[in-house]
């Protein structure tokens, strides 16, 4: 290895560690003490819960780890959005789990809350994988009420999801383990089947106080909602549960005696570990985002046998398209390339930069894994399209936009892994947050953002001068230099996987050498749902 293989190691696994640490907290939630007197009331932890509830051993991930990190601070913060969602298995069979985390403000629903259940339903939908609540909520928090309760993307959009999942057979079991408040009340009684737990479960419209004080009658929490209550009188619930464990194990059983949705639309074969050493990613991966490196490199890492075909190889070569197979499953795989390279007219083309004839490959190799349904994964290192006079000449928007029009209409599967850059329309052509991968995460050393840190900064910093000078202030060349600053580390801080992924802009942040086993899990899902035809619309040639 050489020199700067081991210096850009050194970099990734100092990322890694921040990585690791930062979830440390995270998965404390509330706090150690909170964790503790949530098992003084014969309670598991959320964690606890969907640990128990997963099979020992078998493959995994974690969606929105980082959802609302560092923000809401004003509010005491909200550690993983108040829920932990898990991707796994249960009984053999793929599931999406979501338990409330009771120890982060008595599980109550953040704005982040609703934005992270809606993922963990679009998940179970796209995929037609059963979902699994384990419910421990005090309901919407009342201080951000206006910012979760009416739009299209807000709390009540979670039970209009619980019908359209139950019309399409998707398998939904929820388990009333803590309060189960007002609106929150609907998502486990829309559910197919829905437990309680004696002593801590309770569910109802309204608690004791709000019943006081709209109707004077005096009540308590266990009379108004509890197990007894809603398993023997109302019937409102299915299964009275004596405690924490037997609910789990009884949804370990529900899960194994339902039928399996049709799977297996993929075409797999025996899985081939890659030749090359997937550790290697970290010190292929440069240090510094500006230097150039081979992105066949890291595919060698991801792949099976460390092999690939590539398509139009020595055309459109700023980005790479290949055939492969990652865990036996066969991908398409479309890739920034950061290397410069020289086009066949002579001309020297930036790595990590989408050009006319890289555009039109893609596109191309897109609609042909749709033809084939092979499903798509996009590696991102990309700072955008080509500009100036010979590219807008040439036709770079309408090269462009073929190719997000097939992003955008291709109906096989889609995983995106932001690798290092991902700007602008970049990131909306190589199949961003918006273009409906089925998952999406970042490597640490992400970047998501209109554009590169220092270019946007300057471009602010130019904007807010000429406004002072509209003013008749003159800012001396310091001040300039200070308000250059002050912009350009706002906007780094902006661009980072953090951020995304606090945003859920991205399902995860994972470590590089993780790459294969988490898509492989992605696969793995997206088995589970057919692939429809597809139709590309109306592509200019």
């Amino acid at each position: 290895m050489d020199t700067q293989f081991n210096i850009n190691e050194d970099h990734a696994l100092s990322l890694i560690a921040k990585l690791k640490k930062e979830l440390d907290k995270i998965h404390l939630g509330g706090g150690q003490k909170r964790l503790d007197a949530q098992k003084a009331q014969g309670k598991m932890t959320a964690r606890e819960r969907v640990d128990y509830l997963l099979d020992t051993a078998s493959p995994r991930i974690e969606i929105g780890a980082f959802a609302a990190y560092e923000m809401y601070e004003e509010h005491g913060g909200c550690p993983s959005a108040g829920v932990v969602v898990v991707m796994g298995y249960v009984s053999g069979k793929c599931c999406i789990v979501v338990a409330n985390d009771a120890t982060v403000k008595a599980g109550a629903w953040f704005p982040m809350t609703g934005k992270k259940n809606l993922r963990a339903q679009e998940i179970a939908m796209e995929n037609k994988i059963p979902i699994i609540y384990l419910v421990d909520s005090a309901g919407v928090y009342l201080p951000l009420q206006d910012e979760i309760f009416p739009d299209k993307e807000h709390f009540g959009r979670i039970f209009r999801n619980n019908a359209k999942m139950s019309a399409m057979g998707v398998l939904q079991i929820a388990a009333i383990m803590g309060s189960c408040v007002a609106g929150g009340a609907y998502l486990p009684i829309m559910s197919d089947e829905a437990l309680i737990v004696e002593g801590t479960g309770s569910i109802f419209l309204a608690g004791p106080y709000l019943v006081k004080a709209a109707i004077g009658e005096d009540t308590d929490q266990e009379t108004l909602g509890g197990a007894y209550t809603q398993s023997e009188i109302s019937g409102v619930t299915d299964y009275k549960m004596k405690n924490d464990q037997e609910c789990l194990e009884t949804i370990k059983k529900l899960i194994a005696q339902a039928n399996p949705p049709k799977a297996e639309s993929l075409q797999r074969v025996p899985s081939v570990n890659p030749k090359r050493n997937p550790k290697d990613v970290l010190g292929i991966y440069p240090d510094q985002a500006i230097k150039p490196y081979d992105m066949r490199e890291i595919i060698e890492c991801i792949v099976d046998d460390s092999a690939f075909t590539l398509y139009k190889e020595n055309y459109g070569k700023t980005i790479i398209c290949a055939y492969a197979n990652i865990d036996g499953f066969s991908v398409g795989i479309v890739a920034n390339d950061r290397k410069v390279h020289k086009s066949a007219k002579g001309e020297m083309q930036m790595g990590g930069v989408i050009y006319s004839d890289a555009a039109d490959k893609a596109a191309r190799f897109i609609m042909n894994c749709n033809q084939k349904k092979i499903p798509l994964l996009f590696l991102h290192d990309v700072t955008g399209f080509m500009v100036g006079t010979r590219s807008e000449h040439g036709g770079i928007i309408k090269d462009g936009a073929k190719m997000v029009n097939a992003v955008s209409n291709s109906t096989v599967p889609k995983i995106s892994i932001v690798i290092g850059n991902s700007y602008g329309a970049g990131n909306y052509a190589m199949c961003g947050k918006a273009y409906d991968p089925r998952f999406i995460a970042a490597w640490p050393t992400a970047k998501i953002a209109v554009m590169g840190g220092a270019q946007a900064a300057k471009v602010l910093t130019q904007i807010q001068i000429s406004a002072l000078k509209n003013k008749g202030a003159e800012p001396n060349l310091e001040e300039e230099q200070k308000l250059f600053d002050t912009i350009n580390e706002r906007y780094q801080k902006q661009t980072t996987a953090y951020y995304a992924a606090s945003r859920l802009w991205v399902d995860a942040i994972i470590d590089p050498r993780e790459t294969r086993s988490w898509i492989s899990m992605a696969l793995q899902a997206a088995n589970h749902a057919e692939v429809s035809a597809f139709n590309v619309g109306v592509l200019q040639t």
